[in-house]
């Protein structure tokens, strides 16, 4: 599906992000490492070979974004296992053409808290994937397209909740877990849904994978992609060359031009990542066109971005070209460190700490729905599925020794903010 894009009319931003100062929430100690739960440590490690199945099965399905078919087919293996466990379950119509349905879980309880997990089923992996390289482990690590961005993640959240029924929990108000499609392209299918969403919740849970060797997420960069489209003249490469003006050439330019921001690191760093040019060998391409992705923690550097863009673009070098700079209309924006996220680390920290276990405290330019939930209002914490590498490439895998630990982690929290929901953000 093609990505959609807006033309600049201004610099506004697309989230409003609260500003979360040391302030922007009570001050909350830091919890002392709560004791082991046996019957919770016991339920994970007894999971585990279950959980690995399951885990195979939904890996081995084809699911990369717009693939309709490969995630109704996960959507209805997955809903059937919560329905199982007294959940409400409904199929979401995505906000966006040629997407599957988003599927919407809900629990209700006896308690206080409202708990938000998101995970995402979609992956940046083509059809045809699966028959190349499917699910496979060796001692320490599993493999296989989307293993652990983020089917190992949404696997580890039915587990959790499997354990909780199990156990007959019901101290939290409301449990809503949503699984959405379209997490790889910016969710442009679910952004409506997860602000509604958010608004109805106390805190959300994101089962995105750990940082090695086994981190959680407490910040992340905003994400949106800058289109450079040229616009040339055709003409034939052999006869009359001169009659052309070439985009691709232009193109080119424009991309040197824009060699002034950072490739990487952990500020605002700008990345080509597609270029498509020309028709046929024989004529001067007449349209060139090139995606920028942009990754910032400080949301204002997307307006610095797109000034310098668009500067750029008023100077050509081949004569009678014109360039236009556009922006998708999904984004992710940053999540900034926040008192909100960091107190709910802290808790984390405290459950691992439990087990004998120290977690760490990281971020990466990788964006997710966490920072709509801070956007919104409600404290967020990330990376809580299992520790896990070599994202977005054929290297993906998933380390097997977090498995129960990170499963343990993510059932203990919700026992835990269920009873007792943190504050919401000032």
């Amino acid at each position: 599906m093609p990505f959609k894009f807006i033309a600049f009319a201004g610099a506004a931003a697309l989230f409003a992000i609260p500003a979360l100062s040391a302030s922007a929430a009570p001050a909350q100690a830091v919890p002392k490492d709560a004791p082991k739960d046996a019957k919770v440590w016991a339920a994970a490690q007894a999971a585990k070979p279950d959980q690995l199945k399951l885990l195979q099965q939904v890996v081995d399905i084809d699911s990369g974004t717009g693939d309709v078919d490969g995630g109704r087919k996960i959507a209805a293996f997955l809903s059937a296992r919560l329905k199982a466990l007294g959940f409400s379950v409904q199929s979401v119509k995505a906000e966006a053409p040629s997407l599957p349905d988003n599927t919407v879980a809900t629990l209700n309880g006896t308690g206080k808290g409202r708990i938000l997990m998101i995970g995402h089923i979609d992956t940046v992996f083509g059809p045809g994937t699966v028959a190349k390289r499917p699910f496979r482990m060796d001692a320490e690590k599993a493999y296989g397209p989307g293993v652990s961005d983020e089917k190992g993640g949404v696997i580890e959240g039915v587990y959790a909740l499997q354990i909780l029924h199990d156990l007959g929990f019901k101290d939290f108000k409301q449990i809503v877990f949503l699984i959405e499609t379209s997490e790889e392209r910016g969710s442009p299918g679910t952004q409506g849904l997860i602000k509604k969403l958010v608004a109805d919740a106390d805190v959300e849970l994101n089962l995105e994978p750990g940082d090695l060797p086994d981190a959680l997420t407490v910040w992340r960069k905003g994400s949106t992609t800058f289109h450079i489209e040229v616009k040339g003249r055709a003409a034939h490469a052999g006869i009359a060359p001169q009659d052309g003006r070439n985009a691709a050439e232009e193109l080119i330019h424009q991309i040197k031009a824009d060699e002034v921001f950072p490739k990487s690191g952990d500020g605002l760093t700008a990345n080509l990542t597609v270029m498509s040019a020309g028709t046929r060998a024989n004529i001067i391409p007449e349209n060139a066109e090139a995606q920028i992705n942009v990754r910032v923690r400080d949301q204002a550097d997307f307006a610095k971005v797109q000034a310098v863009l668009e500067k750029n673009a008023k100077t050509t070098l081949i004569p009678d070209t014109k360039v236009t700079i556009g922006r998708e209309a999904q984004n992710y924006p940053p999540l900034p460190n926040n008192p909100g996220t960091d107190a709910l680390a802290a808790r984390a920290e405290a459950i691992y700490g439990g087990l004998g276990m120290r977690i760490a405290r990281a971020g990466n330019g990788g964006a997710s729905e966490s920072a709509m939930a801070v956007a919104g209002g409600i404290p967020a914490l990330d990376g809580l599925g299992p520790a896990a590498g070599g994202f977005h490439a054929e290297t993906e895998f998933l380390m097997l020794r977090s498995v129960t630990p990170r499963l343990y982690l993510l059932t203990k929290l919700i026992q835990e903010l269920g009873h007792q929901p943190p504050p919401h953000l000032k």
